[in-house]
């Protein structure tokens, strides 16, 4: 048997009231109806009952509007329709009542049943319940004249008190259970009986969206009305939209039927065959989403935080639950005492994906009061004891070996978590060691237990695993005062700003308003890419080159985590690799900064930069990866030398095509430097001017003083160095100081070196990527040879060029020269620059096809090859006045014949800092005026390549060299 052959048990949600045993069946049905009756829930999933005149084994969608006839059954869609009859029938038999309707979404479901209630009735509702259910009942009340009591429906004291004042005036009392995102538990039966004791007009109403009908139905419990989000477990993929009402009484029925009817928001026919398709599969997924959940909510509760899950022995109301139930679900939450340990927890998780829903195959996580509950105002949140450090976890059908060994890996690295040095062993994952595996197929929750036992939870030494009950009281407690005094409302004793309480930052659900700063959370960077402008294979003979910054960027986040460790991210090659710091090669590396300022070696140290070669060695890696690797753990070790082995998340993404010539190695280089930097403490930034420079990204400022850049630079160099072995230096220099600037070799008595150019403002380039790869030394050698052959033939081409070089500097420096004499200026010596390239030998067919593209009429641009040639990228100059519809038609063109455009800025700011982030990002939710705060790193990880110049502008205010 292989290991793909264990599968986790089932939950209890197998023995439902369906689940009549066979024993308990009649020896002899008396006919089909009969045995159906006995069927149990996974049975009646299968099983769709649909007559079709052609016999289809699957119902067809009906995707059609009208139908003809005068006396059929079905006459307009909107009233009715063939795929959603067979569909509601199913629900119908599934939910165990007279009728079932399915409309748009869930809000859909839950407007329709609002919609029962008149101007003067009363309707009560739970604290703790979902930010739109809130939402669309303070519209209720707001505007619809109803009366909207909140209180804890499970306290039967307070609900008959609530009951005896409102009497008849209760129309409708809305239940969770259990409650999103807390899951508290109210009692279906109690309620419903009191409500209809006190106002047997009331409709008792139940979101039964966080168990599905395979788990708890209660119309058998004493509800009047189920609605259920049909996106979440009955689907189960979230790949429809769908909301289910769920009546028994035929008068409720009726009016259900009439407004759906009249309002258009049945469900179409194709979401009613993909909900149809997906509740196939229902009881399926749920036994291995719950059973997972089990042992999630398990592994947490041994770690010591303050897990809330029915299925626990802890819950407070698990005997309520069960009574109720046939399982606890797959959804489970748990505080951490922290939102920033919170905000590291989900943005260090890779196989749980952030979404504000639940209910699919796939495992989520989120922070509910940044996302699913953001609606709900701080104040209102911390009054219903929505701790802000929530995190919610919503459990998919993935292998839960899997699962725990992600949210483990989160779990150390933001530090929530050690590993426990009593224990001898390292925690085992049962994928790769047998004894593990066998007590995992065994018995899982001894595995787990044993799992979780190897690891202890940050701050709670000696404080075991369970909170103590005045502890949490004590909790929600602080959270409401602290979050008042922080809107400006009144403290506990009445005083404004004042609060007797204190936050408890360890086990409580509470909100910390403490974090580290925002440099100890999220370290982000970018720095530019290059463009050489003009002189390219000529500087090698000694001739001046002119390079320019352009707005592709290389961008890089850090963090720190509190165990030790150092890892390199690069999502968009696919490397993954993490490092004990302790077991890097320290012994055998003597490199170190040159001064206590904190200046970078001029040169690599043979003898480290060996070590850490060593240190790789079988790693596995491409070139471009180990390279990569190399350049991080050397700048790594020497900045930070053995005194200080702090450990670090480094992830890094570019919007730069690597190996195109455009100084991809450098940016990274310098993203690298920048950010180590600021974790070792030794690069300070801060804004030099109240509002943004116009030449600076994302509306930043200047902040970064020219001897923190020349800091910057030199770190930058030696990590080039580390991958490219000899560099010139001048894409290091470009890709941190921005704009453009001179560079000349120093050869034959000739002196060299860097000049910048700070006297233009930007100019717009069209950078088109060949995709024709070439050996830059391939290509440096052809010339070199081609001037040997022919001495003053080469003498020419340089000297011409150089003279180009001058011109340019000349044009680039003027700080009088209109812009319209400017982009005419560098257009003619682009064309001439190409030609004596052209003449070397270094251009290419695709290159000469794009001069052709870009040359002809109407465009009559100027374009040139630049860096190496003979493949690679060209550079087109866009002058200001070209019409936008013009420019997209040239670039459609060039996409056409197989080439990759990007339309760029030339001579901008260099590297950038983050100044200052709420360690998160809003994601906006078009036109329903609210947002998702998602972790920075979360976030830069699955953010398009293409779209970082567009995300880094969301994250917050930045700082320029």
């Amino acid at each position: 048997m292989n290991d793909n052959d264990y599968s986790t048990p089932p939950t209890p949600g197998v023995a439902s009231p369906l689940g009549t045993s066979i024993a308990s069946l009649p020896s002899k049905p008396s006919s089909v109806e009969d045995r159906r009756k006995n069927w149990r829930f996974g049975t009646i999933c299968a099983t769709t009952e649909s007559k079709d005149q052609y016999g289809a084994s699957s119902v067809p969608i009906y995707q059609t509007a009208t139908f003809k006839g005068l006396n059929g059954e079905y006459d307009y869609t909107r009233s009715g329709n063939p795929t959603r009859t067979a569909l509601e029938t199913q629900l119908a038999r599934l939910y165990t009542c007279s009728r079932a309707f399915a409309v748009s979404t869930g809000m859909t479901a839950l407007d329709i049943i609002l919609r029962l209630i008149q101007p003067g009735d009363v309707v009560l509702a739970g604290t703790d319940i979902y930010g739109g259910t809130d939402r669309l009942l303070t519209f209720l009340k707001t505007q619809g004249g109803a009366e909207v009591r909140h209180l804890d429906l499970d306290v039967r004291d307070d609900l008959e008190a609530v009951l005896q004042d409102v009497g008849k005036r209760c129309k409708m009392v809305l239940v969770e259970s259990p409650t999103n995102p807390l899951l508290k538990i109210a009692d279906l039966r109690m309620i419903s009986s009191l409500v209809h004791a006190a106002s047997p007009e009331a409709l008792v109403v139940v979101d039964n969206t966080m168990m599905s009908p395979y788990l708890q139905r209660p119309l058998n419990l004493g509800a009047d009305i189920v609605y259920d989000s049909g996106t979440k477990y009955l689907s189960g993929h979230h790949d429809v939209m769908a909301g289910i009402i769920a009546v028994e009484r035929d008068e409720v029925a009726k009016r259900v039927a009439f407004l759906i009817n009249s309002t258009g928001t049945g469900l179409a026919p194709q979401d009613c065959f993909l909900l149809l398709r997906g509740l196939k599969t229902l009881s399926i997924r749920m036994d291995r989403q719950c059973a997972t959940a089990h042992l999630v909510a398990l592994y947490l509760n041994t770690l010591g935080f303050h897990v809330n899950f029915p299925g626990l022995a802890t819950h407070p109301d698990r005997d309520v639950h069960y009574g109720q139930a046939d399982g606890a679900g797959a959804v489970l939450s748990f505080t951490t005492g922290d939102v920033g340990a919170s905000e590291r927890i989900v943005g260090g998780t890779r196989l749980w994906g952030i979404s504000v829903s639940f209910g699919c195959v796939n495992s989520l996580i989120s922070m509910p009061c940044v996302m699913s509950h953001a609606s709900i105002s701080a104040e209102k949140r911390a009054e219903r004891g929505l701790p802000e450090n929530l995190i919610r976890l919503c459990v998919g059908i993935e292998d839960p070996r899997d699962l725990i060994d992600d949210l483990e890996h989160s779990l150390l690295e933001s530090g929530a978590i050690y590993q426990r040095f009593d224990i001898d062993s390292e925690p085992a994952t049962p994928t790769t060691a047998e004894p593990t595996r066998d007590i995992y197929v065994a018995d899982p929750e001894r595995w787990i237990v044993e799992r979780a036992g190897r690891f202890a939870r940050s701050g709670m030494q000696g404080k075991g695993h369970q909170l103590a009950e005045d502890e949490q009281k004590s909790g929600v407690g602080a959270l409401v005062d602290n979050v008042k005094t922080k809107l400006g409302f009144s403290g506990p004793e009445g005083k404004e700003g004042q609060t007797t309480g204190a936050v408890s930052t360890n086990d409580s659900n509470s909100a910390s308003s403490s974090s580290a700063t925002t440099a100890d959370q999220d370290i982000l960077v970018s720095a530019p890419g290059k463009v050489i402008l003009f002189g390219e294979h000529a500087v090698v003979h000694g001739v001046t080159a002119i390079a320019a910054s352009i707005n592709l960027r290389c961008f890089a986040h850090l963090s720190r985590r509190p165990d030790h460790k150092l890892s390199l991210d690069l999502p968009d090659i696919g490397l993954v690799r993490e490092w004990d710091i302790d077991v890097l090669p320290w012994g055998s590396f003597t490199a170190q900064p040159t001064d206590k300022e904190g200046k970078a070696p001029a040169e690599l140290d043979p003898a480290s930069f060996a070590a850490v070669e060593k240190f790789l060695t079988d790693d596995g890696l491409g070139s471009t990866a180990h390279a990569a690797a190399l350049a991080i753990i050397y700048v790594y070790m020497t900045i930070g030398n053995k005194q200080e082995r702090r450990g670090a998340s480094y992830c890094a993404r570019s919007a730069l095509p690597i190996g195109a010539g455009l100084g991809s190695s450098a940016s990274y280089a310098s993203c690298i430097s920048a950010a180590f930097l600021r974790l070792f403490d030794r690069l300070e930034v801060q804004p030099t001017s109240d509002g943004p420079e116009a030449d600076a990204p994302y509306s930043g400022h200047r902040g970064i003083p020219a001897s923190q850049a020349d800091l910057i630079n030199g770190w930058a160099f030696l990590a080039e160095k580390v991958i490219h072995g000899n560099p010139s230096g001048i894409d290091n220099a470009v890709a941190v100081k921005g704009g453009a600037l001179s560079f000349s070799r120093a050869m034959n008595g000739k002196p060299g070196g860097m000049t910048g150019l700070r006297g233009f403002k930007s100019i717009r380039f069209l950078l088109t990527d060949t995709k024709v790869p070439r050996s830059t030394k391939e290509l440096v050698a052809g010339v070199a040879s081609k001037m040997q052959a022919d001495p003053a033939d080469g003498k020419r081409v340089m000297t011409a060029i150089q003279d180009i070089a001058d011109r340019a500097t000349g044009l680039l420096t003027s700080a009088d020269l209109p812009r319209k004499q400017l982009i005419s200026g560098l257009s003619s010596l682009i064309d001439e620059n190409h030609d004596h390239l052209s003449h070397l030998g270094v251009s290419h067919p695709a290159l000469e096809l794009i001069r052709a593209r870009t040359g002809a009429s109407p465009h009559n641009l100027s374009t040139k090859l630049t860096g190496a040639g003979g493949g690679g990228c060209a550079v087109t100059l866009i002058p200001d006045e070209m019409p936008e519809a013009q420019l997209q038609d040239l670039i459609q063109s060039l996409l056409d014949d197989g080439f990759q455009p990007y339309l760029t800025a030339v001579g901008g700011a260099g590297l950038g800092v983050l100044h200052s982030s709420s360690r998160a990002v809003d994601v906006d939710a078009p036109g329903a005026g609210e947002h998702n705060h998602i972790p920075i790193r979360k976030a830069f990880q699955e953010v398009d390549a293409a779209r970082l110049e567009v995300w880094a502008e969301k994250t917050g205010d930045w700082v320029f060299t």
